[in-house]
């Protein structure tokens, strides 16, 4: 056995020794957390997207033990301005502040903020500018879900019942 694969090999078992578990190990925090998580409705066509993505990740829960409160802010930013004052690439700056609630009693188990961007580009036609702009805001949902889900599974630690 090489050195390197020994040193895998120690390191995996420092891991188990400090209390580490993989997340969708059975009995980990992401099995624990399918489907047990009921997501307010979607507003707007960005929110239907991260909605979407948060359904993808941890289930569609109904009669939830965990009830989840968003609030979605989207700001869009032009850049890579040209000397004529042409906006050519714009980013779309997200601020997601969430609350994890307790399904009985309503209580604030968890809270936070996740923040990330994306950008599209302005050049080209107008249909290919809107198709790129559309596409931005999704992917944007998708990456704010995202991080969403791993803050939540980094903390369900402290609030799982």
């Amino acid at each position: 056995m090489s050195w390197s694969r020994r040193g895998t090999l120690l390191a995996l078992g420092a891991l188990g020794a400090c209390g580490f578990r993989p997340a969708y190990a059975p009995g980990g925090g992401g099995e624990a957390l399918r489907d047990r998580i009921a997501v307010a409705s979607p507003e707007t066509p960005t929110e239907f997207f991260f909605v979407g993505r948060l359904e993808e990740r941890l289930g569609r829960a109904d009669a939830a033990a965990y009830r989840l409160a968003y609030d979605l802010k989207l700001e869009t930013q032009g850049f890579a301005i040209t000397p004529d004052n042409d906006t050519q690439r714009y980013q779309i700056v997200g601020r997601l502040d969430y609350r994890l609630l307790d399904g009985a009693t309503a209580a604030v188990l968890d809270s936070g903020r996740v923040e990330n961007f994306t950008a599209y580009s302005a050049i080209g036609t107008t249909v290919a500018t809107r198709a790129s702009e559309r596409d931005a805001y999704e992917r944007l949902a998708v990456i704010l879900a995202d991080d969403l889900v791993t803050r939540l599974l980094a903390t369900s630690g402290g609030w799982l019942t």
